[in-house]
This record gives structure tokens, sequence and C-alpha cells, in this order.
């Protein structure tokens, strides 16, 4: 069930001891649109829905209203030459209804497409006034390659 050993316990003196969640929990962007108080959870296999519960209302003080989960098949494909079928493992995906008051955008954290669009038609137009200013250079010499240029 666990992947991590924890220490045997021994009498005598206390002993500082951490122990890590066996669990996990991964934010994914849902892929149909949900209304702004459910929020999608990609998580451990071994998780119920009272662990998902427990683990949002006591580690990052999230009220749960309600949990939802379901198995996601992983994808199956055949192999063209040899003819064997491999598969994706499966993914287990809670979905978290959050009190009606409150709602959740999904963060954003790369840059908006605006600004790279921006910078994709500066660098056109720059590169469209250098091609200009060469066939300028070369006007009087037709035929001459680009490399051979003064």
């Amino acid at each position: 069930m666990s992947t991590r050993w924890y220490p045997l316990y021994q009498r005598g003196n206390p002993q500082l001891r951490v122990f890590l969640p066996n669990f996990w929990m991964k934010l994914i962007r849902p892929s149909e649109p949900q209304p702004k108080n459910i929020v999608t959870f990609s998580v451990s296999m071994e998780m119920t829905k009272h662990d998902v519960k427990n683990y949002l209302e006591k580690i990052y003080k999230v009220p749960v209203m309600d949990v939802r989960t379901r198995i996601a098949l992983g994808a199956t494909k055949r192999d063209v030459t040899y003819g064997y079928v491999t598969k994706h493992d499966d993914m287990k995906i809670a979905y978290v209804t959050l009190p009606k008051e409150m709602e959740f955008t999904f963060p954003e954290m790369f840059t908006k497409k605006d600004d790279a669009k921006k910078a994709d038609e500066k660098a056109m137009e720059d590169t469209k006034q250098g091609f200009k200013q060469f066939l300028e250079r070369n006007k009087k010499r037709p035929g001459t390659p680009g490399w051979y240029s003064i």
C-alpha cells in the first residue's frame, strides 16, 4: 500500500519523526466547461472520497461540500509491426464541489498568447524591412546571388 518504509518504534527517548503522506493530488484543467465551484484533481488510485475530502480540509483548510470520483481508463494502442497491445496507466479523477459562494479559477501560469503574437509580428516586420533594404541595395544588379553583396 505505501511506498515509504517508516522506522520501527523503539522505546526510550522520544524520537523526532516526519510522516510524509502516502497520497498525491494533482490539479488538472477540466476537458469540459464546469460550474465555477467544481475543481478537478487527478489523485492516487488508492485514495477514496473520504481521503480526498480529509486531505483538502485538514492540510489546505478548503471547505469541501462533495467529492465524486471516477476511474479514467488508459489509452490502448496496438503495435503496427509486431501486433502486441500496450496500455497506459489508469487514472483516478476526483471532482470536488466547493460551497456555492466560492469560485475557483484555474491559475494562469504562462505568458498570454497576445504577448507572444506581438513579439512574432514585430520579428516578422523587422524581417520584411531587412528584405526590402536588401532589394534596394541590389536593385541595379539583377541576377547577382545574395551572398555576393557589397
